[in-house]
């Protein structure tokens, strides 16, 4: 319910302006409390760990596996169309190289998924067999987030584990965007093109908000430890979202990622 009514209280507030916006007003609170969680806080300070930032890279997996093969189902759709960049975007081959460079060539049989990844990727399963115009704010605060702040995470992932080369980083590289500043101003161009009744823009809102909430939710992560796997409790905004707080609806993440580091490199 706060959902749908921030999300028509930015509708009402500023019924004409552009999509992206929107977005960025719709999610102004919860991007804040994405910013302030522990991972995210000490991610910035280079204190991410090994096991971890392996974590992070099984729960991104399934959720980029999860978007891409539905934006691939609909690449057609009027709603998906504009925004359907799979060569400059796709971000499963590099998820693929790196879960093969931590946990070997079998890493699919050694990856965990938490249950939070689990209703998150159910939940673009959904959208994108019933509703595919709400992709859209998913693939938006996805891919411009790790876009925004991928450059900068990656060099403190490199330097908080240890990584003496850039095995392992391949998440963080877009080596089909060129000029990122440049290509974020094309997406959002293309995004805003898109034709949306009220109801269905006041729907896309909520669908923001929801990416954001989806992983908030406490969970219980598990951890390989030899062949068995311990549970510990912890917010899964911890593991799932460090890099999703960066997403460009708020337009600060990158931007505090930098300073930081700039810090920590000190």
């Amino acid at each position: 319910m706060e959902a749908v009514n921030s999300a028509r209280k930015v509708d009402m507030q500023n019924p004409g302006s552009d999509l992206s916006e929107q977005i960025k007003a719709a999610t102004k609170e919860i991007h804040v409390r994405a910013e302030n969680t522990q991972l995210m806080l000490s991610y910035q300070k280079g204190q991410i760990t090994l096991p971890q930032y392996k974590l992070l890279l099984c729960s991104l997996y399934e959720i980029y596996k999860a978007l891409e093969e539905e934006m691939d189902r609909n690449a057609s759709h009027p709603g998906v169309a504009p925004i359907y960049f799979p060569q400059e975007l796709g971000r499963l081959e590099t998820l693929e190289r790196d879960l093969e460079h931590f946990f070997g060539q079998e890493w699919q049989k050694r990856v965990i998924i938490p249950a939070a990844t689990h209703r998150y990727t159910q939940r673009l399963r959904k959208i994108g067999e019933g509703n595919p115009k709400l992709l859209v704010a998913h693939a938006y605060t996805r891919y411009l987030g790790d876009l925004s702040g991928g450059q900068v995470l990656g060099k403190i992932t490199q330097k908080s584990i240890g990584l003496s080369s850039g095995a392992g980083l391949s998440f963080f590289s877009f080596p089909g965007v060129s000029s990122p500043n440049r290509f974020k101003q094309l997406y959002r161009s293309r995004m805003n093109s898109i034709e949306l009744t009220k109801e269905e823009r006041e729907g896309v809102l909520e669908e923001a908000i929801m990416a954001f909430e989806l992983n908030i939710q406490d969970l219980y992560i598990r951890r390989c430890e030899r062949r068995a796997w311990k549970i510990v409790k912890t917010p899964a905004t911890q593991v799932i979202y460090s890099s999703l707080c960066l997403c460009t609806a708020s337009g600060t993440g990158a931007s505090s990622l930098t300073s930081t580091s700039h810090k920590t490199a000190k």
